[in-house]
């Protein structure tokens, strides 16, 4: 149903917005609709009551499906001229029910009761604004609940950054100390490398010729082995670095270049004029407090890391060590060489019987000394030879050689027979140096006798070539080698020497590799001597010791002391024959 009414005056605008806010009431209009509604159409019709003239206000609730029931409000002008069109003015809210209570649109005009229902109409807009106020308490209170979550959120990122901040900075510490740490064992395991390449040489010339080569190119540009001789003066000859020089006089480090090194333990020096360009380390090669050569580098980039400064110089410390060893090693070498040359006797002039002898040092290591041969005459006139081998190397197995073989000698005097010598020798070195041992072969040849008599203790055994060139290895049951603790008679052994024959002596130098054992090498020695032509060994034996030493040798170099020793019986027993040197 549809109430209008006729706005003219105030009075009138007055009663029908009663009514309308009546009738929105009645059709269950909320309050805050109806409040909005009431506040517009109090603005409308203000604005038609200044217009003038007469207007209709109508006002009815409808049913819209599917959104429900509707109160629509309109107000259009009632005194419209022909021809003339006024849009009309229309508000809607929802409502709960379509039709209201018959009466509910009725105002009257006792001024008393209009103005208890204008008073009444207003109550809509108290309880809006009472609502209002709960809502902005509400608001208001949310507004503080925001700003302390917002700044729980602000505080909660910045405790965010910084522990993102903390976490990146602990991140790139434990990268940088990851790295340090990787440095610092590339430093270590190039140093004991490094260290084990040198000290595995005793050869000062390869020593200085292999640490350019481990320097360059990782820690350095340029490597340059500066080393001395026994005369100060020719020290600083020739044209060297200051700084390199100054490392000589004081014995400390040195750096040159343009700007200070900052370096532990180097002192600072102005750039070298030899190349002013290039900053120089030159670090002193140590020995015993006294310089001995100065290691000269140039930086690999720009300047030196401390660290890798200071395993330089450890480097270059453990190098000095390692040039005094190689020093030290090659002058006991040649003493020992020396001795051991001297030691070795001239062979006898024998009819019938040709000697030759070689003697041929290692070429590496220390093992030198402890390998002899020797030939004497006995006072019954047969001929002892023998060759031997001391445990150990160097001064004292020379010495222990000289005090076996005069020791030989003195026994032989008696006439005794080689097994007979052996065991004298044995029980000697039992007795005289306990924990030294040695080997040996004796072999005695009588001009009266077409027999060899021999004997070995724990030695190679002989190899005796026929005039025919058929080859015998005498390894007929040996002694043991003399000096262990065990009491033992070694035994004499006889085989037949026809004229022709020649027989070879050695000891394990020439016929032993650490690859193939000893076994090879004797059979390859019986080869080659079964190889040789009997004018050969006839004409000339020194030529034939040669001949039989270089197949032997020539594999590789060979790191035991080589003895030879070859006798060959002659066809004409009464020519005498004197050996070459």
């Amino acid at each position: 149903m549809t109430r209008t009414w006729h706005i003219s005056s105030v009075t009138d605008a007055a009663r029908a917005r009663i009514a309308t806010a009546r009738l929105a009431t009645a059709h269950g209009v909320s309050p805050t609709d109806r409040a909005r509604l009431v506040t517009a159409l109090t603005a409308q019709l203000r604005q038609c009551l200044t217009k003038g003239g007469t207007w209709l206000l109508s006002a009815r609730a409808a049913a819209t499906p599917p959104a429900g029931s509707r109160f629509l409000v309109e107000v259009t002008s009632a005194t419209q001229r022909p021809g003339e069109f006024r849009q009309p003015w229309r508000l809607t809210v929802g409502c709960a029910q379509e039709a209201g209570l018959p009466d509910s649109g009725h105002v009257g005009d006792d001024p008393v009761t209009l103005a208890e229902a204008l008073f009444g109409a207003d109550e809509d807009a108290a309880l809006l604004l009472e609502k209002l106020d709960e809502q902005e308490a509400l608001v208001a209170f949310h507004r503080e609940e925001l700003h302390q979550t917002n700044q729980g959120v602000l505080a909660l990122h910045a405790e965010l950054d910084a522990a993102g901040r903390a976490q990146r900075e602990l991140f790139a510490a434990e990268q940088k100390a990851r790295e340090e740490a990787e440095n610092a064992r590339g430093r270590l395991t190039f140093l004991a490398d490094a260290s084990a390449a040198l000290t595995a040489s005793l050869n000062h010339d390869e020593i200085v010729r292999l640490l350019p080569t481990l320097l360059v190119p990782r820690y350095a540009r340029t490597a340059d082995v500066w080393l001395f001789d026994g005369d100060d003066d020719a020290r600083l000859s020739g044209p060297r670095p200051g700084a390199a020089v100054l490392a000589a006089r004081r014995g400390r480090p040195q750096y040159a270049a343009d700007h200070p090194g900052g370096l532990p333990g180097v002192d600072d020096q102005p750039p070298s004029a030899l190349d002013p360009e290039r900053p120089l380390l030159c670090v002193p090669l140590m020995t015993r407090g006294a310089p001995q050569g100065v290691l000269t580098l140039s930086p690999p980039g720009e300047r030196w890391d401390a660290d890798d400064a200071f395993m330089l110089i450890e480097l270059a410390r453990r190098a000095g060590v390692a040039l005094e060893n190689a020093r030290r090693f090659e002058h006991n070498r040649d003493i020992a060489e020396t001795l051991q040359r001297a030691l070795l006797t001239e062979l006898p002039l024998t009819p019938g019987l040709r000697l030759a002898a070689r003697y041929l040092p290692a070429t590496r290591g220390l093992n030198i000394g402890g390998d002899w041969y020797d030939a004497f005459r006995q006072p019954d006139g047969g001929l002892i030879t023998v060759i031997g081998d001391v445990t150990g190397h160097g001064l004292h197995a020379a010495v222990m050689m000289s005090q076996l073989r005069t020791a030989l000698r003195a026994y032989a005097v008696e006439g005794k027979s080689p097994g007979q010598l052996l065991t004298q020798l044995h029980l000697l070195l039992h007795h005289l140096q306990p924990d030294l041992y040695a080997t040996a072969v004796i072999a005695r040849f009588h001009p009266n006798e077409p027999t060899l008599t021999w004997a070995a203790a724990g030695h190679p055994p002989p190899v005796l070539r026929s005039p025919d060139g058929g080859v015998r290895v005498l390894d007929a049951k040996p002694g043991a080698m003399l000096g262990i603790p065990l009491r033992q008679e070694i035994a004499d052994h006889t085989v037949p020497l026809p004229p022709g024959s020649t027989l070879a002596l050695y000891t394990d130098g020439l016929v032993e590799r650490r690859a193939q054992g000893i076994d090879p090498g004797i059979d390859r020695l019986a080869r080659t001597l079964g190889a040789l032509r009997p004018a050969t060994l006839d004409e000339d034996l020194e030529g034939s010791a040669d001949l039989l030493l270089h197949p032997l040798l020539d594999d590789s170099e060979h790191e035991d002391d080589v003895c030879l020793l070859l006798c060959h019986v002659d066809g004409d027993p009464g020519k005498v024959t004197a050996p070459l040197r």
